[in-house]
């Protein structure tokens, strides 16, 4: 396992091979201004050849350590030689007031929007920052495939892998979530989090939104796989909403696979459980 900083932290290698070159000294990322991290595993096959990337998304609170530390993707990943690329769930230390005042908005909840309001705007670029800028960063650095890339996620991240794939046809294989928040529009987390970065029009807000996206969506053929643990907390909370999110892909004739999983919550224990099915959900696309 190593860990990047993309404004000149060490990157190193991962899957049994010897440590990589060091990244290097780049000044802040530009869509965020400020230092940032990610998480990257290097398969062993990387070692001798190009590999796909698979792009992972983290949920609210969580750093780039999350998924990396507790998921337990490592073997599979190694199994179907994938890179797994997991960064950081918002900017850090931008000093914007308010930024630490509620686990649900500013830092570890970026949303993964851009921003237009004052005073996110200049930094709370997440949605920009990965489809553009993260994977320009990993493809200068790391023995990639540019052209095979991959996406997924938990709760928060979940909403941002569907709505990176739904908004950018053929840019990523395949896509698939945990738990994701569907349909951000109708829920409380969403709602604060979307009228916050993006201001009271909600009219604005269904570009951000996975549920009014695939309503509208024409491009490639996209399978959609989610896991949703049926103890989870949000669920009966509704601000997961999936059944949503299933109705409009099935009135698009989008094809989703949706496993309601009995006993599971919303933690890393059910996405460290599952984790196998979707890292071979995405081999099969990337590897084809």
């Amino acid at each position: 396992m190593a860990g990047g900083r993309a404004g000149g932290g060490g990157g190193g290698g991962g899957g049994g091979s010897a440590p990589g070159p060091p990244l290097p000294a780049a000044p802040p990322r530009a869509e965020l201004k400020c230092k940032m991290k990610f998480g990257i595993y290097l398969p062993p096959k990387a070692e001798t050849g190009k590999c796909p990337v698979l792009y992972w998304l983290s949920g609210l609170t969580c750093t780039e350590q999350n998924f990396i530390t507790k998921a337990a993707f490592q073997q599979a990943a190694a199994e179907h030689g994938l890179i797994v690329v997991a960064p950081d769930t918002s900017p850090r230390g931008c000093n914007i007031e308010g930024e630490d005042e509620s686990w649900d908005f500013g830092t570890g909840a970026g949303f993964y929007v851009d921003a237009t309001e004052d005073p996110w705007k200049t930094n709370y670029r997440m949605y920009s920052y990965i489809k553009d800028e993260l994977p320009k960063l990993i493809n200068a650095n790391f023995p990639t495939d540019p052209e095979r890339m991959s996406i997924f996620g938990h709760s928060m991240g979940g909403h941002g892998a569907l709505i990176l794939a739904l908004k950018n046809p053929g840019k990523y294989k395949s896509v698939s979530a945990f738990a994701p928040i569907c349909n951000p529009i109708q829920c409380q987390w969403g709602k604060k989090a979307l009228g916050g970065y993006l201001g009271p029009d909600a009219s604005k807000w269904e570009a951000y939104d996975a549920t009014q996206l695939v309503k509208s969506y024409s491009g490639s053929r996209l399978d959609i796989l989610i896991d949703q643990g049926k103890d989870d907390q949000f669920l009966s909370a509704g601000q997961l909403l999936p059944d949503n999110f299933i109705a409009a892909c099935t009135e698009q004739k989008i094809p989703v696979v949706f496993r309601l999983q009995q006993g599971y919550d919303h933690s890393y224990f059910f996405i460290a459980s599952f984790i196998n099915d979707h890292i071979k959900h995405h081999a099969k696309y990337l590897n084809a």
